[in-house]
């Protein structure tokens, strides 16, 4: 005959279970969360301070960096890495402060993709976009691409002076 004691006991070991099952699963989600948010705060601290072999051992050894003109597209470790080096070699590098950040991850948990809304004091709001591959449970950066922010009420005065500046440019 069966208890009620008994069925408790039985829903109360279900229920833990379950729990820490999720636990488990929450607590890995969260590790990688920090992992990968400690990767991308430390990206922006080195660059802020110019710190140009932490800031280049943050990416894959063929890591690819996007930035905001259309020709500004550098692969390590020739172009990326000459390009940090002469945007560090006086000591200052560039500041971007997170304000947002969303992380996703593979199915293998391998690869995670994130997007990123960062402010420059200098410069204004940016989106950076990227794609973290985890190498020897370390997270590396493999692309990063950097996009300013236009408010949609102010497209059209951009787009105009975009346009003419890249007009410009081929008349060159």
């Amino acid at each position: 005959m069966v208890t009620i004691k008994y069925i408790q006991f039985i829903l109360c070991s279900v229920i833990l279970i379950l729990m820490t099952q999720t636990s488990v699963f929450g607590k890995q989600q969260s590790q990688d969360d920090q992992q990968v948010n400690q990767v991308l705060d430390s990206l922006h601290d080195a660059a802020s301070k110019a710190q140009k072999q932490r800031y280049l051992a943050l990416f894959t050894h063929d890591g690819i960096f996007m930035g905001t003109d259309d020709w500004e597209r550098w692969s390590r470790p020739i172009e990326f890495d000459a390009y940090v080096d002469k945007g560090f070699k006086d000591g200052e590098g560039w500041t971007y402060h997170p304000e947002e950040r969303h992380i996703n991850y593979s199915n293998d948990g391998n690869t995670a993709w994130f997007d990123e809304i960062t402010v420059s004091p200098k410069w204004g709001r940016f989106r950076g976009t990227g794609v973290l591959i985890r190498q020897a449970d370390e997270w590396k950066i493999a692309h990063y691409a950097l996009s300013f922010l236009v408010p949609n009420e102010a497209w059209s005065q951009v787009s105009a002076i975009s346009t003419k500046a890249f007009e410009d440019r081929k008349e060159k």
